[in-house]
């Protein structure tokens, strides 16, 4: 069984046991979350779509940890006018572990 979720502006394709890093959920680590923006439901040969959103069904995951990505280097420049800027910035996320899905 599969289903996409969407989480912090973006859309995640998940199963049972699988982890996966979001936009940071303000959360416990160790707590249980409940993800009811699911898009879609898929188990085998049959699929479920919603419109926008399928009705009942929800996504349980459990908070594993919460962290920082990777910094991304932001570097600014016009060219003849001494000008230049560096910039840096880590995105703040939070790890989940997908118990189950119902729906």
């Amino acid at each position: 069984m599969y289903a996409v979720i969407k989480t912090g502006g973006k859309q995640y394709k998940v199963a049972p046991g699988e982890k996966l890093k979001v936009e940071q959920i303000p959360a416990d680590v160790g707590a249980s979350v409940v993800l009811d923006q699911v898009l879609l439901v898929g188990e085998g040969d049959s699929v479920r779509l919603g419109q926008p959103t399928v009705a009942g069904a929800t996504v349980t995951a459990t908070v594993v940890a919460h962290g920082r990505g990777d910094k991304v280097k932001i570097f600014k420049m016009r060219r003849r006018k001494h000008y230049q800027k560096h910039q840096g910035h880590r995105q703040n996320y939070t790890e989940l572990k997908i118990e189950s899905i119902a729906g």
